[in-house]
Formats: C-alpha cells, sequence, structure tokens
C-alpha cells in the first residue's frame, strides 16, 4: 500500500462506534457534540496564538495555514496539517478534488497571500477585496480534511488585525447560510461582491 493511499484511509475514516459520525480521531471521542467541544476548545487556543501572542504581522504563506491547522488539531486527529487527499463536499455542491489541492495551494499563496498580506496601511475598501477574495479561494479549495471554514475565519480575522482593526463579527453570515453559500459560489465565476457585501456587514462591529 503505498503512503498516497494510505492516507487517504486515514482520512476517510470514522471513529468505530459514532455511526459514521464522527471521524477517526485520537481521542476515541464517538459523540458528534463532545469533538465539536473539544475542537472549540482547542479553536480558541490557536486564536489566542495566532492573533495575540505570536501574530505575523509578515507576508503570509501556505505552510501558515498548514502549522495553525496541525496546532489546532494535532491533538484530535492523525492528519491535522496535511492537505486532504479525499474529495469531499457540502450538499450538491464539491469543493475542488484532491489531486488538484497542491497546485491550487501553490496559486492561493501567488494569487492572494502574496498579493495581499500584510495588511498594513490598507484601505477599509481595499481591505474588503483582500478578505472577500481570499476568503471564497481558501473555501473553494477546501485543503484540510476538516476544520476549513473555521480556519478561513482566523484568516480573515488576522488580515482585519494586520490592518490595525478588530476580529470580524460573523454572526450576520451565520444568520443567513444561503447567503453566504451563494456568495461562496459566485467566487467560482470570480465574482467576489456578494462575498464582500457580507464583510461590510462582519467588519462593521
Amino acid at each position: 500500500m503505498n503512503d498516497r493511499y494510505a492516507v487517504g484511509e486515514v482520512q476517510g475514516a470514522f471513529e468505530p462506534g459514532s455511526g459514521d459520525q464522527v471521524l477517526r480521531n485520537k481521542l476515541g471521542i464517538t459523540v458528534s457534540e463532545e469533538i465539536d467541544a473539544v475542537e472549540l476548545l482547542l479553536l480558541e487556543q490557536i486564536y489566542q496564538e495566532v492573533l495575540v501572542e505570536n501574530r505575523p504581522d509578515r507576508r503570509l504563506r501556505a505552510v501558515d495555514l498548514k502549522t495553525w491547522h496541525r496546532r489546532w488539531l494535532g491533538n484530535v486527529y492523525e492528519w491535522a496539517g496535511q492537505e486532504r487527499s479525499v474529495n469531499i463536499g457540502k450538499g450538491h455542491f464539491q469543493f475542488a478534488a484532491a489531486a488538484q489541492i497542491p497546485g491550487l495551494l501553490i496559486e492561493f499563496e501567488r494569487d492572494c497571500l502574496a498579493r495581499f498580506t500584510p495588511c498594513h496601511e490598507i484601505s477599509d475598501d481595499a481591505l474588503l477585496e483582500a478578505i472577500a477574495i481570499t476568503h471564497v479561494e481558501f473555501i473553494l479549495i477546501h485543503p484540510f480534511r476538516e476544520g476549513n471554514g473555521r480556519l478561513s475565519r482566523l484568516l480573515a480575522d488576522l488580515m482585519a488585525v494586520q490592518s490595525g482593526r478588530e476580529p470580524l463579527d460573523y454572526s450576520a453570515w451565520d444568520a443567513d447560510k444561503t447567503a453566504y453559500f451563494a456568495a461562496i459560489h459566485a467566487g467560482m465565476s470570480r465574482d467576489y461582491s456578494p462575498m464582500q457585501k457580507l464583510v461590510v456587514l462582519a467588519l462593521a462591529n
């Protein structure tokens, strides 16, 4: 069995006894609510690290995202910090094929991270564009097996903090999931205006 296939098997596995509701994890957790609580607690810790203790006021790279993911979920999942090796979707929407992720992350680093970060001395309009494009493109790639949405919010919050602003308030996004998913879908044709409108709401806190 080659390594790539083995990784795919690990990422596609569910925890025995969970009814295929919880991904295979190091803690043996079988209940969705329990794994959610653990991930949330650890997310608070990586937020503290990235936004406060060791905030990177420099150009970001794809490896930074992998490092954050590994530090966040490394005690929970074997594959934390690794690129996704299985295909996944949400509803009828399929994210980027796993085989495309390495190349897409190279493009993401070049076209988004290198273009927009660090967000120092940036106008409101420029920040709106930067966060909207970066968020949409990251979500469309969905580079990790789990946690992409939360990591994308951490990235957006860091960009806002780099610019001297407060982290975003995502309550409007959570309240209207239909509008949020429509904004992501619009980004497939490089129409980022719907997401920019959502970023306006999130920055108005």
